[in-house]
């Protein structure tokens, strides 16, 4: 099951309540006061976990709280501090505060830990008021509540390429011949419904990371389709490659399913059409005689100065090139400086 948006409530705990209690010993005729505070509320973390990739235990537990704080106790001993609690999350998991769009935190990498709720502290035992002008206090302070928080958790995969294009032009088929990924492959539009993630071996210690987007659509920015709810997952993308079914068999013309597709990554974040890009022509073994939609979108690409490969990935052909191709385009942008707006 893949979740890629959940509503969570956190609540830290409260602290313990500090102690009146006095000093009651055989050999101390006048004991003075000696109750301790009380402990810390726990925090809850958010921790990043390089082995989750999704966020549906969120799902069946969307309300998570952390331990109280004991009480404080006699002979100044502070009450034992509660428990913290560390939630984990994928790698590429954003935090936002419900019905706000700042990001409070982005996990771009394993391990890192972000404060979400802080515990209540514990509140102080009668021995601290003690003074010299009042040397039997019985007061005390009750522990201070926790913090409480309702939070987006919203998770963007992290690939570094990602293949884009209608449906059913062939990405899952793609992914599944170049890398051990295994989607649903049927002959229906929105076959995929939930994002796939592949390896690519490159051999030599080399691999990069590809991820099938669920196919757009037009108006896709706007939610149609599968809309928004994915295309949020190729922000993340280093390079795009562009699938575009070419056999007669679509009945669309491919110079105008590549236009629309980049018109929806225009509106939706117009860096997404500045990206690197590789456009594929598949089916290529359904073309028969007639060559002219392959020769279309080649003449595209030759305007607009994109690697163009032929392939049809059901029969294996011409995905070694392509594959080339991603891990040369890719050690090309990682040499690149970082723009966080591209």
């Amino acid at each position: 099951m893949f979740i890629d948006r959940v509503k969570v409530t956190l609540r830290s705990g409260r602290g313990g309540n500090g102690c009146v209690s006095f000093r009651r010993e055989k050999s101390v005729p006048k004991g003075g006061p000696d109750g301790g505070r009380g402990g810390d509320g726990g925090n809850i973390y958010i921790e990043s976990d390089r082995n989750l990739n999704t966020l549906a235990y969120f799902r069946f537990h969307p309300i998570n709280k952390a331990k109280k704080g004991e009480h404080g106790k006699g002979s100044h001993r502070q009450g034992k501090k509660g428990d913290d609690l560390v939630l984990r999350v994928p790698v590429g998991t954003i935090v936002k505060e419900e019905g706000k769009e700042k990001i409070l935190f982005d996990f771009i990498e394993p391990g890192q830990k972000y404060l979400a709720v802080r515990g209540g502290k514990g509140g102080l035992g009668n021995a601290s008021f003690a003074t010299p002008t009042h040397q039997a206090p019985r007061e005390f302070k009750e522990g201070r509540p926790g913090e409480e928080a309702e939070l987006i958790l919203e998770l963007k995969l992290i690939a570094d390429v990602g293949l884009v294009g209608f449906p059913n032009v062939g990405k899952s088929t793609l992914i599944s011949r170049i890398s051990s990924a295994r989607p649903v492959i049927a002959d229906y539009p929105f076959t995929t419904l939930t994002p796939n993630l592949g390896v690519v071996d490159g051999g030599e210690f080399d691999s990069l990371v590809v991820a099938d987007i669920p196919g757009l659509i037009e108006g896709a920015h706007k939610g149609r389709g599968l809309g928004v709810q994915f295309l949020k997952h190729v922000e993340r993308t280093k390079i795009l490659v562009h699938i575009v079914d070419v056999s007669p068999v679509s009945e669309r013309d491919p110079v105008e399913d590549y236009t629309n597709v980049m018109q929806e990554l225009e509106k939706f974040n117009p860096s997404l059409a500045r990206r690197k890009q590789i456009l594929a022509a598949n089916k290529i073994d359904l073309l028969g005689k007639d060559k002219s939609r392959l020769e279309s979108l080649e003449g595209l690409a030759r305007r607009l100065g994109l690697p163009f490969f032929a392939i049809s990935a059901l029969k294996r052909s011409g995905l070694k090139e392509l594959v080339g191709v991603m891990f040369l385009m890719l050690k090309q942008k990682n040499k690149e400086p970082s723009n966080k707006n591209d």
